[in-house]
């Protein structure tokens, strides 16, 4: 619940004052260019890494192995395409850790972590 206040409430509140910030140093033209660039970009590596996040799971499970791993770097990468395709400087650069690999290896064993006590507390449930 307090994740939630911090992504509506205080996530935004930063954004804007980034933006503001970015268009009195730079420019309103070169921010708003620059916020779709990293839209694009965004766009473009979440489909790159998609893929290739689906290629290592299939082939995990051509082997009869679980794609766990693959799974958590998907997750990575839905989420930080999608902050990537939000406006702003500070949910790109949060979305732009998410999707490369040599960084997302530092944040999975966070997330798996955050699901683990998740599942402990009974906020996270696996429905067959």
């Amino acid at each position: 619940m307090r994740y939630m206040l911090l992504f509506l409430i205080v996530i935004p509140a930063i954004e804007i004052a980034v933006l503001i910030q970015s268009g009195r140093i730079i420019g309103a033209f070169p921010t708003v260019l620059m916020i779709i660039a990293t839209g694009i970009i965004g766009a473009y590596l979440a489909k790159q890494q998609g893929l290739e996040v689906i290629r290592k799971a299939q082939e995990q499970m051509r082997y009869g192995q679980l794609p766990g791993d693959a799974l958590l770097d998907g997750v990575c990468i839905l989420i930080g395409g999608t902050l990537l395709l939000s406006p702003g400087f500070v949910t790109d650069l949060i979305g732009l850790v998410l999707l490369l690999p040599p960084t997302r290896r530092f944040i999975k064993p966070l997330l798996l972590k955050l699901i683990r006590n998740m599942m402990n507390k009974g906020r996270f449930t696996i429905i067959r």
